[in-house]
């Protein structure tokens, strides 16, 4: 709940200021137990807990990687589970959050694609996540320079509402905080929603899943190509307002054999011209039940060479492999590759780009 919705749910028989003390205290404080509300009356609090329980997902299991990673499986009201990621680097670190439970796209290289999707998350839920993991880790969204990236599962865009709400809560400076700048969202490339969302008064920075140098390819890698062609989606990259310090970002992960060559790189130079832009690779992160093999360092370096030219250009760091933490591996296993999850064989060489 914002501000508002906190105030209209108490109703007329509370104070004004009641509303501002519960929200200061569940978004600034952080407070995990209503109960510990100390400035509130312990007739409210009760009310509280059975009117409007806080409703943060619980801490099912952790995975602790061995780079410091932690892998979060969270439970939700329902019964349903979802996964956050926190990645603490140096003075900074990051929380990756989920915006559906499961994930509707399909993408042929990524195994939470192998859920399904079961349902959207609420607001409360998606900001939720970032409360429970900062709780867990005493994290503070100045202090400790904490980003968040909307790239764990779901695919944000097909639950815009409530991801704008909880970009609301997440950014409020009377509430946890964050700027702006340090919230990000990923995208497969839902096309009218990329155009809802330019329109927001408040809002995530905004990243491309691109994937391939070429319609056919990306079609075959990512059946929503179907809907939202390659050439379509430039363009309204291309028309996208940026804010004065922003940057489109275009994520690429690098398929041994399939996207990952020096003709791929140099077509995605051309796909991002004009654009101010720059360019995440990964390399591919293996898990079972993916048709596809991790290319070797010296490819990346090459195709990273390629782009740099051009587009700032880097390549991301795997993190929370032991513990299937990284990039695509988010499928609510229950270990690292002791999960087992089945998916039919894909011709890969149906797929290859053409020679250039």
């Amino acid at each position: 709940m914002e501000l508002a919705d906190l105030a209209a749910a108490l109703g007329p028989a509370e104070p004004a200021f009641r509303a501002r003390q519960i929200y200061d205290a569940v978004y600034r404080r952080k407070v995990t137990d209503l109960g510990a509300i100390s400035n509130l009356s312990k007739p409210l609090r009760a009310r509280l807990e059975q009117e409007l329980p806080l409703g943060l997902p619980e801490i099912d299991r952790r995975y602790d990687s061995k780079d410091g990673t932690r892998r979060y499986l969270l439970r939700l009201a329902d019964g349903n589970t979802i996964e956050t990621v926190w990645m603490p680097e140096g003075e900074r670190s990051t929380i990756c959050i989920s915006s559906q439970v499961g994930c509707p796209v399909d993408c042929k290289f990524c195994l939470t694609a192998l859920l399904g999707l079961k349902r959207n998350l609420t607001a409360g839920e998606i900001a939720g996540q970032v409360l429970r993991v900062a709780a867990d880790n005493q994290l503070e969204a100045n202090v400790d320079r904490l980003n968040i990236v909307m790239m764990g599962q779901g695919e944000p865009l097909l639950n815009l509402p409530n991801v704008i709400k909880a970009t609301r809560l997440l950014t409020d400076p009377a509430g946890i905080a964050l700027s702006p700048r340090r919230v990000t969202l990923s995208t497969s490339g839902i096309i009218p929603k990329i155009v809802e969302l330019s329109r927001e008064a408040v809002r995530p920075k905004l990243a491309i899943s691109l994937n391939a140098s070429t319609e056919d390819q990306r079609r075959a890698l990512m059946p929503i190509t179907r809907k939202y062609h390659l050439a379509e989606l430039i363009d309204t990259c291309r028309g996208y307002k940026l804010r004065p310090w922003e940057k489109l970002t275009f994520e690429y992960v690098l398929l041994k054999g399939v996207n990952d060559t020096d003709a791929d790189a140099r077509r995605v130079v051309k796909l991002l011209a004009h654009i101010n832009a720059k360019v995440n690779l990964i390399a591919l992160n293996p898990g079972p039940g993916i048709a596809f093999e991790t290319p070797e360092p010296e490819r990346v370096e090459s195709f990273q060479a390629i782009i740099r030219r051009s587009i700032p250009c880097f390549v991301r760091k795997p993190r929370g492999l032991d513990v299937y933490a990284a990039c695509g591996q988010l499928s609510n296993m229950a270990g690292g590759a002791n999960g087992k999850i089945d998916r039919k064989p894909l011709d890969v060489m149906s797929i290859l780009p053409a020679q250039t």
